[in-house]
């Protein structure tokens, strides 16, 4: 079976192109995408030719690990059957093609494990349970507390803010220095980092993964705090020590979800105590795919790009 897929050949040519599947043992399942993520940070890593070395890393490749679409074909050893609606963080099923990620096609074929059941009324937001979750995998545990300052107001940032007032934590402050994405917050407030006076935050949560932030968040710190690496780091870490000697510093890096995570994750949206909504700022379709993957990451007003599949089933 061919399929439509976005395949990046290299960094910055990327396009729409057909691509073989490979065929489904009985432990797949067969999706028909309809919504599928763009990342900002490690896809725009991939796209921009910076990414760290990473397993399975090589062009060409298919994008994109935030795919929900509909089982149209399930294996007899799967949970799943035709018509369920589906969460899928990617797929490596492509001839000649890597699929690192591999969401970013019109179908694909997956391990039923690797799928995550959701409800049909999602809809674009069901593409977002990965970032959600990921989010989720930062704050759930315990020895994890939850945020007094969130830094960056992007999708992650406000996940972050949302899941922190469902848990009945104080309302953390958020920082952003782009006036255009203080916007939409409820429950916190969203600030200039130039504009908060405080400095002995417990928690700093940092979802933007921007170069050279910890000194600065260092001195925002109580003796003793952490800050948390909620962000993808392409460079070096790397901080002054003293200061961070002085306050007794603590670093913590959040990594991917779990697959514990997407199912918690997906009861709080099914419990009506996390929202997705206001989250997808732009939608384009499939075919558009060459000019929404540099709107996602070079246009500011952008929060979150989704591809919709829907016109090439």
């Amino acid at each position: 079976m061919d399929v439509n897929a976005v395949i990046l050949s290299g960094p910055r040519k990327l396009g729409l192109g057909t691509l073989g599947l490979v065929d489904p043992t009985e432990d797949d399942i067969v999706v028909s995408v309809s919504h599928s993520g763009i990342s900002t940070g490690t896809e725009k890593l991939f796209y921009e030719g910076r990414m760290p070395p990473f397993p399975g890393m090589g062009y060409p490749l298919v994008p994109g690990y935030e795919a929900a679409g509909e089982v149209v074909e399930a294996g007899r050893n799967t949970n799943l059957v035709p018509g369920d609606r589906v969460f899928v963080p990617g797929a490596n099923c492509y001839e000649g093609a890597r699929g690192l990620f591999g969401g970013a096609a019109s179908m694909l074929v997956t391990p039923a494990a690797r799928a995550t059941r959701i409800d049909s009324g999602l809809g674009a937001e069901g593409a977002l349970l990965a970032l959600a979750a990921t989010a989720r995998h930062a704050m759930a545990g315990l020895d994890k507390r939850c945020p007094e300052l969130i830094v960056g107001h992007g999708v992650l940032g406000r996940l972050l803010a949302r899941l922190t007032i469902a848990a009945g934590a104080p309302a953390p402050t958020v920082w952003d220095t782009n006036p255009s994405r203080r916007a939409g917050a409820v429950g916190y407030e969203v600030l200039d980092p130039e504009d908060d006076p405080r400095r002995d935050y417990g928690v700093v949560y940092d979802a933007s993964g921007a170069e050279g932030i910890l000194d600065a968040l260092i001195g925002r710190i109580t003796k003793g705090g952490e800050i948390v690496m909620a962000g993808f780091y392409a460079d070096d870490i790397r901080f002054a020590f003293p200061p961070a000697f002085m306050k007794e510093a603590r670093f913590r890096v959040a990594a991917e979800w779990t697959p514990d995570d997407l199912v918690a994750t997906r009861q709080l949206v099914e419990q009506g105590a996390l929202s997705l909504a206001g989250l997808i700022t732009h939608t384009r379709p499939a075919t558009e795919a060459g000019d929404a993957y540099p709107q996602a990451f070079d246009d500011p007003a952008c929060l979150k790009m989704i591809l919709d599949w829907s016109t090439m089933q």
